[in-house]
């Protein structure tokens, strides 16, 4: 059994970290909300007053946060606060979930590096139902002695665990994975569009091209348009899943990282454009599947 800290238990890191309770592990837990906390208290986690305490004493202390800036801020501290690195245990494991930017990613563990501590960052893919099922990708940036330790806590959170290289690798990694995603659903949508606008059943149309040269990932788990697919967003007036909000935050980590290595990501680019506009129109706690309205007729958006 290792004790571990789990903080920020929201629609991610809850699910997670009752996945570390059922493996056996001891948590101690803390979230902004005191929700989150209550319902992995009732599982068996030890609630806690701030961050700090809940890193006090364990063996590992693992993150998810919204942005790189929390991410700094609790691990480095702001001032007004200490930062992790300054009150968990010596040898303590460092393990971030965030999708952040690498170069936050970078910086904390350059300074946890200069406290004797191991830190990586794991991002991670598959979304509110992996999270829960335990079946996880996890994209992991950091040393080699960092990730062999972090993957016996990880394999019990999911089954694919990647070392992508040194520390904010992980990050470039999961970002460039989100990038294509991104691109992906809108052809996938357009594409669905454009058949039924001339009459094809878009079930019959995701069936063909999920076999075809067109197949990818989007029509085989996470179809967009409604009523083709059960138990997705689409099917649920795109509830659930992942929010737009959170697609247009990882295509702006993407598109940082192509100024910053002078890549060329048009598609990226494009992505971001009509991402950023599907949520200033309202869309930004809807599923990044809802983007198929944007293509789709009006009839055809009412699901």
């Amino acid at each position: 059994m290792t004790k571990i800290a789990f903080i920020g238990l929201g629609n991610m890191g809850g699910p997670m970290a009752a996945n570390l309770i059922k493996a056996g592990h001891s948590l101690q837990v803390f979230d902004l909300m005191q929700s989150a906390m209550a319902t992995l208290a009732q599982a068996g986690a030890k609630a806690c007053d701030s961050a700090i305490e809940a890193a006090t004493g364990v063996d590992v202390v693992i993150t998810m946060l919204p942005a790189g800036k929390h991410v700094r801020g609790l691990y480095l501290g702001n001032g007004a606060t200490q930062g992790l690195i300054e009150v968990v245990n010596p040898g303590t494991l460092l393990i971030d979930c965030s999708t952040i930017d690498a170069g936050s990613a970078r910086t904390v563990a350059e300074a946890a590096a200069a406290k004797g501590l191991e830190f990586i960052d794991a991002p991670v893919s598959g979304g509110t139902a992996g999270a829960a099922a335990g079946t996880l990708t996890f994209i992991c940036g950091g040393t080699d002695s960092a990730f062999e330790r972090a993957k016996l806590v990880l394999a019990n959170m999911g089954v694919n665990i990647f070392h992508a290289g040194g520390p904010g690798a992980g990050q470039v990694a999961k970002i460039c994975n989100n990038m294509l995603l991104s691109v992906l659903m809108v052809g996938t949508s357009e594409a669905l569009s454009l058949g039924m606008d001339n009459g094809l059943d878009p079930k019959v149309l995701s069936d063909i091209i999920k076999v075809s040269s067109g197949g990818n990932w989007t029509l085989e788990k996470y179809n967009p348009c409604p009523g083709v697919m059960e138990n997705v967003p689409s099917s649920k007036g795109y509830q659930g899943g992942f929010m737009v909000d959170l697609m247009v935050k990882d295509l702006g980590l993407s598109q940082e990282a192509a100024l910053a290595s002078q890549s060329s990501t048009p598609m990226g680019a494009l992505a971001r454009s009509l991402y950023v506009s599907h949520a200033r129109a309202g869309n930004g706690k809807r599923d990044f599947s809802s983007i198929f309205e944007q293509f789709a007729k009006s009839e055809e958006k009412k699901g």
